[in-house]
């Protein structure tokens, strides 16, 4: 019975499951575990406030909460306890730490056991975008980071996706980077016209995208198609990869297809925003390119009537 439900389930995601990439992806190896860098959580604590007062005024406030630290023995401290779960509902990420870490995030300043970091964006829900995406254009393309951690990466990914006339961004909640004041800097104004939807779990939030029309392509090194073999037509989903680190595994098993970005040179691989630029143009350029071929027949045709016109 157990082989049988398998060989089921293998027909049916024939079509959508890809074999897994060896060694380096999405232009970087894999890793099974992915921590914020040092810079990402420096970054984010020039969002920070600390102490129990400030921190109690901004959950009782309507702004959006990216992170909070928070000692054991305030956890479930009754000032704090209902606020904590409203804000986790809310998609805050809440981290019980110890004080020296709370030392080290809020550089030595009297934090009193917690501290929370502002979110200067407001993040839309994954079905509010998708429906947004799809109501701009026929063949929308959103952009999936998988755990990028450089909010600079994150920025540029960002600013150029908006530029290539992409509709929106899915970054996961956990080990990645938000959407923080250095990268709102890095984004040059950006985001004022670029959703972005922050998921609890980015495995099922591809599935949401596959469901909606959209094909799934994951980026990697030298494991996938090369990028200008693909025709970019319909709905599409662009996963970009980690810095360091690239696709996860489960990631990648979510991907519809890989692609890949040939190299002529002896660099290995690409930073992620370059590799997401190089993608994001070859998109724009195919789709370009199509709209200019559709409409020459067109002028060639009205030429045409004029001249005959003329004639007669």
């Amino acid at each position: 019975m157990a082989q049988k439900k398998r060989q089921a389930r293998e027909t049916d995601t024939k079509k959508r499951r890809i074999i897994p990439a060896k060694g380096r992806t999405d232009n970087f190896p894999v890793s099974r575990k992915r921590l914020p860098t040092p810079q990402a959580v420096e970054e984010e604590a020039s969002d920070l406030v600390y102490g129990r007062h400030p921190v109690i005024a901004a959950l009782e406030s309507d702004r959006q909460l990216n992170r909070i630290w928070i000692v054991p023995k305030l956890r479930y401290d009754s000032r704090f306890l209902s606020l904590l779960q409203d804000a986790k509902a809310k998609g805050t990420v809440i981290d019980e730490v110890d004080s020296s870490r709370l030392d080290r995030i809020t550089h030595g300043a009297n934090h009193q056991g917690i501290a929370a970091q502002i979110a200067p964006h407001a993040y839309i829900e994954l079905a509010d975008l998708i429906e947004r995406a799809k109501a701009t254009t026929p063949e929308p393309v959103i952009v999936i980071a998988d755990g990028i951690t450089d909010p600079h990466n994150l920025g540029a990914i960002i600013r150029t996706a908006e530029a290539f006339g992409a509709q929106g961004l899915v970054i996961p909640q956990r080990r990645a980077a938000g959407i923080t004041s250095t990268v709102m800097k890095v984004a040059a104004g950006a985001l004022e016209h670029f959703p972005v939807a922050r998921v609890v779990n980015l495995t099922r939030a591809l599935e949401e995208l596959k469901q909606a029309g959209f094909w799934i392509y994951g980026t990697a090194a030298g494991s996938g198609k090369p990028l200008h073999s693909i025709k970019w037509h319909g709905a599409i989903g662009l996963v970009i990869g980690s810095e360091g680190e690239g696709l996860s595994l489960l990631t990648q098993r979510s991907c519809d297809e890989l692609v890949t970005i040939p190299l002529a040179g002896k660099t290995p691989s690409l930073n992620a925003s370059v590799s997401a630029a190089i993608a994001l143009y070859e998109i724009y350029r195919q789709r370009w390119s199509d709209k200019l071929y559709l409409s020459k027949p067109e002028s060639v045709f009205s030429d045409t009537s004029q001249k005959e016109g003329k004639e007669v």
